[in-house]
């Protein structure tokens, strides 16, 4: 059985799979962070975090992309496109995609977060 965060982040490339995005890598890596989602957007570059909450009692799954992670998220970012540097002239762009839970059922609404903060 996947991890719950895999099902989620299954759940958001294909909702950009469906608008015509590319996606071009999944789960980057790097020991400076790691990123979920590296996708097209026509010609733009876009990273996506993908975040998700089991329930609503604390901050909503977007609050969780504070200042310290949105510092790995650009170092990790900065790292991506040193080693593509085919993407490195590309117009780049931070998003956020929320999973929130329904207070009438089990499942969750994604909540598309376009350009969440800026480098």
């Amino acid at each position: 059985m996947r991890d719950l965060g895999d099902q989620f982040e299954e759940r958001a490339a294909n909702w950009l799979l469906e608008r015509g995005w590319q996606i071009v890598q999944r789960n980057y890596s790097t020991r400076l962070g790691e990123l979920d989602i590296v996708a097209l957007d026509d010609s733009t570059l876009v990273f996506v975090e993908v975040k998700a909450r089991s329930h609503s009692h604390f901050a909503g799954a977007a609050a969780a992309v504070g200042h310290a992670k949105q510092r790995k998220l650009l170092r990790a970012a900065k790292a991506f496109l040193r080693h593509y540097p085919q993407h490195a002239n590309r117009p780049c762009r931070f998003d956020v995609i929320a999973f929130e839970p329904r207070q009438s059922s089990a499942d969750h609404r994604l909540n598309w977060i376009r350009s969440a903060f800026t480098a």
